[in-house]
């Protein structure tokens, strides 16, 4: 296969992306500041409510999957081929 795409390959690129990305990331918190919201509810208009509430949240999805994976994990022969009964 030749003209393979990788574009972390270079670190140059993944400093490149991330910096995009935090300065993006950083300009919508500033913007939060300046943009008017209609929220019904009080604690909903406060400062970066969203963006910690979103960071809090998936936190917790991750802790949660990580119980919930005791009880949902099977075995290394679980889709074993072969059935028969021993």
């Amino acid at each position: 296969m030749k003209g393979k795409l990788n574009i972390l390959g270079n670190l140059w690129n993944r400093k490149t992306l991330l910096f995009v990305f935090f300065s993006v990331m950083a300009v919508l918190l500033l913007l939060d500041i300046f943009i008017h919201r209609h929220s019904y509810f009080s604690f909903a208009k406060g400062f970066a409510f969203f963006a910690v509430y979103g960071f809090l949240s998936c936190v917790a999805l991750v802790f949660i999957a990580r119980v919930l994976r005791f009880f949902l994990k099977r075995g290394e022969d679980y889709y074993h081929t072969d059935k028969r009964v021993r």
